[in-house]
C-alpha cells in the first residue's frame, strides 16, 4: 500500500484525532491512529473506548489499493510537526508491516499493529437529531463548561446536560457550588423533550475540533452516545449513565436586591482583590450598599485588599462572601457590557446573567467568612 498526502491538510486532521489519544493505554492499539484508504478518502480515527474522532481529507491521488493500517499517535504528529510547511508525504507499507513515512530528504520507519485489532465505539440507536453552525454550538458550550465538576464522586455532575426541548438546546453544568445555563432557540430542533449527559472529555475534545463557525455540524442523540458529523470529521462520545440533578430547583427565585455593574469594571476589580485572597478558599466579601459594591479579601498572612465598584443599586446594605474564581469565570465567559446581579439575601444563591438579551443564566453560592 502506497499513497501521498499533502502535510499540511495531514497535520490539521492528525492534531484532531490525536487529541483523544491517551498516552497510557491498556491495550497497545489504542495508542494508535487508524488509517483508512478508500479511493482518494483518507481517514484517520483515535479512540480511547470512551471518545472517538474521525478526521477526514481527500487526496490529490488515489492510494495503490483500499485497505486500513494503524500507525503510533505521538510519534506520527511529532513527525508531521517536524516537517516543512507545503511537503508532501509519502507513506508505503513493506512486507516486514512497518511504514515508510517520507517527505524531501526525511526518511523515517515506524511499527503498525493490525487494524483488525483497533476496536469501534459501540453507537446503537438514534433517538433525536438535528443541525446547528459550529459557531452556535460552541457558544453553548464555551459558556457552560467551565462549571463542570472534575473527578467528583458524583460522576453525573464531572459532564455537562444537554437538554432538547421542541425549538431549544439546553446546556446545564454544575459542580455543586455553581450552576451554568445558557439556550440555543433554533427552528432546526423538531425533536421530542429528551436530556443526556455528555462526560467531560467528550465535551472538551468536541468543543476543540468547532473551528468553522458558519459551518452546519449534525448532531445526534443515541441511548448510550452522542456523535457530531461535519464534512471534516466525525464525533463519537459515551454518555454518562446516570440523573442529572433538578437544575430548575437551583435557580434563586424571589431575589429582590438588583445590582447592575460595567462587566469590565466588575471584573478588574474582582481580579485586584483575588491577589491577596485566600489561595485555598478563594473567599471575598460584598459589601453592598446604596450606588456602590466594595469587595475585600483577606489571607492567613493578615494582607488585605479593598476595593470599590460603582454600581446601580437602590436598597438596604447587604454583606455576603464568594468565591471570587467563580465571579471571574463568569465574566470571562459573558460579552454584555453590563450584568445583573440578583440577590436576596446573606445565605441565598446570586443569580447572574447579561442585562440585556441574555441567553445565559449563572448561579453562585455564596461562602462564609
Amino acid at each position: 500500500m502506497k499513497f501521498s498526502v499533502q502535510r499540511d491538510a495531514l497535520l490539521k486532521s492528525l492534531t484532531l484525532v490525536a487529541g483523544v489519544v491517551e498516552r497510557r493505554q491498556t491495550l497497545a492499539v489504542l495508542a494508535n491512529v487508524l488509517f483508512d484508504l478508500n479511493g482518494t478518502t483518507l481517514s484517520l480515527t483515535g479512540t480511547d473506548l470512551e471518545v472517538e474522532m474521525t478526521g477526514r481529507l481527500e487526496l490529490e491521488a488515489p492510494a495503490t489499493e483500499n485497505g486500513q493500517l494503524t500507525l503510533p499517535a505521538k510519534k506520527l504528529l511529532d513527525i508531521v510537526k517536524s516537517l516543512g510547511d507545503g511537503s508532501d508525504i509519502k507513506f508505503s507499507l513493506g512486507d516486514n508491516q512497518k511504514v515508510t513515512v517520507s517527505a524531501g530528504r526525511s526518511r523515517f520507519t515506524l511499527s503498525t499493529l493490525p487494524a483488525a485489532e483497533f476496536p469501534n465505539v459501540d453507537e446503537g440507536d438514534i433517538n433525536a437529531s438535528f443541525v446547528v453552525t459550529q459557531g452556535q454550538l460552541k457558544r453553548l458550550i464555551d459558556r457552560t463548561s467551565f462549571a463542570m465538576a472534575q473527578q467528583d464522586v458524583r460522576y453525573y455532575l464531572n459532564g455537562m446536560l444537554w437538554e432538547l426541548t421542541p425549538g431549544q438546546l439546553r446546556m446545564v453544568s454544575t459542580d455543586g457550588h455553581r450552576l451554568a445555563m445558557c439556550d440555543l432557540q433554533s427552528d432546526a430542533i423538531k425533536s421530542e423533550s429528551t436530556q443526556i449527559i455528555v462526560p467531560r472529555k467528550g465535551i472538551l475534545e468536541l468543543s476543540r475540533s468547532l473551528f468553522n463557525e458558519d459551518e452546519e455540524v449534525e448532531i445526534l442523540f443515541g441511548q448510550n452516545h452522542l456523535r457530531a458529523k461535519t464534512s471534516a470529521f466525525t464525533f463519537i462520545t459515551k454518555l454518562v449513565d446516570g440523573k442529572f440533578p433538578d437544575y430548575q430547583r437551583v435557580l434563586p427565585r424571589g431575589g429582590n436586591k438588583t445590582v447592575i455593574g460595567e462587566r469590565l469594571n466588575l471584573k478588574e476589580a474582582f481580579t485586584r482583590a483575588a491577589i491577596l485572597s485566600n489561595e485555598k478558599y478563594r473567599g471575598v466579601r460584598f459589601l453592598l450598599s446604596s450606588g456602590q459594591l466594595t469587595i475585600q479579601a483577606n489571607n492567613p498572612e493578615q494582607e488585605e485588599a479593598e476595593d470599590s465598584v460603582v454600581v446601580d443599586y437602590e436598597g438596604d446594605s447587604l454583606e455576603i462572601g464568594f468565591n471570587v474564581n467563580y465571579l471571574i469565570d463568569v465574566l470571562n465567559v459573558l460579552s454584555g457590557n453590563e450584568i445583573k446581579l440578583t440577590l436576596a439575601d446573606s445565605n441565598s444563591s446570586a443569580l447572574l446573567e447579561e442585562l440585556e438579551d441574555g441567553d445565559s443564566v449563572y448561579v453562585i453560592m455564596p461562602m462564609r467568612l
